[in-house]
């Protein structure tokens, strides 16, 4: 049988590509490198190459130019996603709109309600009844990461959670993040709380934007509450040079989240990380991404053009649920946003050799420096800022608030001692009324809360041990709000 030529058609020619002259002696120089490359060598470099991009799949990692917008690295930055406190970032976005818009005013008194005080932590633990400024409420917000102030700034901007989340969404809307929905304002575990790298660096970029006058919540190091100083969950601000901005978030179907800027040579940066697994490791990855964006070298055009943020493609997904990773059995202690978990250090220090292959994996771009240098410091010392409940105070009677609220402070640590005190006396006496009876198989006191997987994302702390149980047959353990950090 004999076979008929294929046709091939031609299409109109292939524009060809003008190289600049002084791309020339680049590519002269690594031509003959390659042609005389064994191809064991670019075996293995393509094996490298399609590997690397694997190694993160848990994560979502984004890198853009503050001011332009431009994409410098995207990895998964469309995958949707649980954004636990990152949604912080929008609570402050739409209080300081309407700040701004003279709506209210940073020395507005807001008053904290039974269902801001009914908050899971991280919080502040105020009484309902209790009054705070805006200006406070934002800081404790943003700092701490307190549940219960983001509740208060809702109701008092929005009327109620609902009407606040309204706002959210409206805000969103606008500033064209797609992939976000909120439901409430402090990334507690909700179905419908989602959002995206992607929208994240939109909204960053949009703060630094519009509100300039207020940007200072983002970058606050510390604050002073009476006697207990706070300094923020964001570990790269004061130990990364040049950073900042803006805020963390952890809840265990989400994993650790960061969304992180810094500025160096007059060129802003904003870095998102999403899924990372501890407060330490999420920092270093922000670190590494900056490290990479600022770094200059004339390799930069072989890398391709991911265009703008605005333009990179929504992928249409389910969030992915990392609750048995980041608060399964296998951890040594229950994971919270305030993880400050120094052991992933010396995994991440003997990243030596990965930095070393970036060269090639990442654009060629030279080795960055490990994750041990960029924040083997601890913090700068600064002056934390001072916050109190009440109205706005300067000069004595800020002094005088202050230390009212170290004696409420004192005053309840005083009663939580004397309630310890009385405990092994109460149980002692029992004992000793109590016949002696055979023991039964004693069962682990604590339970990790979030040992047992659920199908809604949720976020587990560090769960105090419960009272002592009265010899009866064992109750179910109540559910336990866990906290969004």
């Amino acid at each position: 049988m004999r076979l008929k030529p294929e046709r091939h058609i031609q299409g109109p020619p292939l524009p060809t590509r003008r190289v600049s002259k002084d791309r020339n002696p680049i590519v002269e120089f690594i031509g003959p490198l390659l042609r005389h490359c064994s191809l064991k060598w670019i075996a293995t470099l393509a094996a490298l190459a399609v590997v690397a991009p694997c190694v993160a799949q848990a994560e979502a990692l984004l890198v853009v130019e503050a001011d332009s917008g431009k994409v410098l690295q995207a990895d998964n930055a469309t995958y949707p996603w649980y954004p636990a406190s990152v949604t912080k970032i929008m609570t402050a976005y739409v209080t300081l709109k309407a700040v701004k818009e003279g709506r209210l005013a940073l020395d507005s008194l807001l008053t904290v309600s039974p269902v801001a005080a009914s908050q899971s932590p991280s919080k502040m633990g105020f009484k309902p009844g209790t009054q705070v400024t805006i200006e406070n409420a934002l800081a404790m917000m943003m700092v701490k990461s307190a549940n219960d102030m983001a509740v208060v700034l809702a109701e008092g901007v929005g009327g109620s959670i609902d009407g606040f989340s309204a706002q959210m969404n409206q805000a969103a809307q606008r500033l064209g993040m797609t992939q976000t929905s909120y439901v409430n304002p402090n990334g507690l575990p909700a179905e419908g709380q989602i959002t995206s790298a992607r929208d994240l660096a939109i909204l960053a970029r949009a703060v630094i934007r519009e509100l300039p006058e207020y940007e200072y919540f983002m970058h606050i190091p510390a604050i002073r509450f009476g006697r207990r100083v706070t300094n923020n969950f964001n570990h790269l601000i004061g130990r990364y040079p040049g950073a900042d901005g803006f805020k963390t978030g952890f809840i265990c179907a989400s994993g650790y989240n960061l969304v992180g800027s810094a500025t160096r040579n007059g060129k802003r940066l904003i870095a998102v990380v999403l899924g990372s697994s501890s407060g330490h490791q999420r920092a270093v990855k922000a670190a590494q991404l900056l490290e990479r964006g600022f770094a200059s070298n004339g390799l930069s055009w072989l890398r391709p053009s991911l265009g703008s943020v605005d333009n990179l493609a929504p992928i249409d997904a389910s969030p992915p649920n990392l609750r048995d990773e980041m608060c399964g059995g296998k951890r040594k202690r229950p994971a919270t946003d305030e993880d400050d978990d120094s052991m992933t250090m010396a995994a991440n220090s003997a990243s030596g050799g990965e930095a070393a292959m970036s060269f090639f994996t990442a654009g060629l771009q030279p080795p960055m420096a490990k994750p041990s240098e960029l924040l083997a410091a601890g913090p700068a010392a600064v002056e934390p800022m001072v916050v109190y409940t009440g109205p706005k105070k300067t000069g004595p009677a800020l002094i005088a608030a202050i230390a009212s609220d170290a004696d409420k402070q004192a005053t309840r640590r005083g009663k939580k001692s004397r309630v310890a005190a009385k405990k092994p006396a109460a149980v002692a006496e029992a004992k000793s009324d109590a016949k002696p009876e055979p023991k039964a198989a004693a069962k682990p006191a604590v339970r990790h809360a979030a040992a047992k997987p659920a199908e809604k994302p949720a976020a587990a702390a560090a769960v105090p041990a419960p009272k002592a149980a009265k010899p009866k047959a064992a109750a179910k353990p109540k559910t336990e709000a866990k906290p969004a950090g």
